[in-house]
């Protein structure tokens, strides 16, 4: 990940976001200073380039503007419809009770958006007082602009525990742990690599000749190129390949924590169950996909979750790991559709045909319910939770 060394932070050295007729922020200093990295250090590797679009100091995705919900880039499960946080509450609940209710458990949200999760989540914990009580929050957010997103939407749910954030879940105290993850392991940087006549190489972006804008180039692998899965080793020439050492450490980091000191991580995110080849960059722009390279700054950027890179990642941290499962079964485990249907039968008819279609995109295969998958991370030899019975 690229960090203050590399992109400057000094004040005098970054222009604020410029705004175009349009409203859409121009972040000429992001372009410049990618630029810059790259006439000094040569071509960026994949996950430099990721992590500069999204938490550039001045111009990233997620530090110059709020790019979630109706007008930004993307819309999460959360935003779609209020039973998501519901139910991942009710299920933190019975996690808790099935652990001995520990008091205090630490209760932590990665990555919370605009903390609507966390709002609903909170909203449905006050009916067990004993369960509210014993929680303590903690909002891992590494912007200050969605951090004060968080604080608007949890204020005015009255939230109680009051929350407390950290850039880092290595910054969490030691306890047990209740952790929610929902579309937040999907902008962890990656690396890709092209297999060629030669094997392994690294894509990186470079500068086109002449002013031409930013391309992907093959340079020598990086040693990220250790994290390639030994059923991945050896494939056509031409195949991609993803890897994220920034996912792995967190991944084993949470495995680690549930499997010392009780608790349970629930991870929620797109991807394929299995580890594949194939290149899932993409980036996002007012709900449609933008060229990955095409005005860095303007559109989010992610890549698809190996989910059987977290899992043996956690296992080998010492802990239990179920899943993944799709979705839409899960949540229907849950009961998503008795919670709708208990919340239409208070709604006039334009809320009512709102939580029908919010569920249906969260539950439907053709939307989120089949794209989108949980894991679960326990300690050793607890049982299944609810979900992954």
């Amino acid at each position: 990940m690229i960090t203050g060394t590399r992109l400057s932070e000094d004040p005098e050295d970054h222009r604020k976001v410029n705004w175009n007729r349009e409203g859409e922020p121009r972040v000429a200093d992001l372009d410049r200073d990618l630029r810059r990295l790259i006439a000094h250090h040569g071509p960026l590797s994949v996950a430099e380039y990721m992590a500069a679009v999204l938490v550039h100091p001045r111009s990233g995705v997620y530090t110059a503007r709020d790019p979630i919900g109706a007008d930004g880039d993307f819309i999460t499960a959360p935003e779609v419809s209020q039973v998501f946080g519901e139910l991942i509450s009710a299920w933190c609940r019975v996690v808790w009770r099935a652990i001995g209710a520990p008091d205090p458990t630490l209760l932590v949200e990665l990555g919370p958006g605009r903390g609507a999760l966390m709002a609903d989540f909170l909203r449905v914990s006050r009916t067990d007082p004993k369960f509210h009580r014993a929680l303590r929050l903690w909002l891992v957010e590494a912007s200050p602009a969605m951090c004060q997103l968080q604080r608007r939407a949890l204020g005015s749910a009255e939230a109680s525990p009051s929350p407390s954030w950290t850039e880092a879940f290595a910054r969490v105290p030691d306890g047990a742990v209740l952790l929610v993850a929902n579309e937040f392991f999907d902008a962890l940087p990656v690396h890709q690599f092209q297999m060629t006549a030669s094997g392994w190489n690294e894509r990186r972006i470079d500068e086109g000749a002449n002013g031409t804008g930013l391309r992907f180039v093959l340079s020598a692998p990086s040693g990220a190129a250790a994290l390639i899965p030994a059923s991945l080793a050896s494939m056509a020439e031409g195949s991609v390949v993803e890897v994220s050492p920034a996912r792995i450490a967190l991944a084993s980091q949470i495995g680690e924590r549930v499997a010392h000191f009780g608790g349970a991580a629930l991870i929620v995110d797109y991807g394929a169950c299995e580890s594949r080849t194939g290149d899932t960059l993409r980036a996002m722009r007012k709900h449609a996909f933008h060229p990955v390279l095409a005005d860095p700054g303007t559109a989010d950027i992610s890549a698809h979750v190996d989910f059987a890179g977290l899992a043996q990642a956690a296992t080998e941290a010492g802990a239990r790991v179920f899943g993944p499962i799709a979705q839409g079964p899960f949540l229907e485990r849950l009961g998503a559709q008795e919670r709708a249907r208990t919340l239409i039968a208070n709604a006039t008819p334009e809320v009512a045909a709102e939580i029908q279609n919010g569920l249906h995109r969260l539950v439907d295969a053709q939307a989120m319910g089949a794209l989108f998958k949980a894991v679960a991370i326990v300690a050793p030899g607890a049982p299944p939770p609810p979900g992954f019975e």
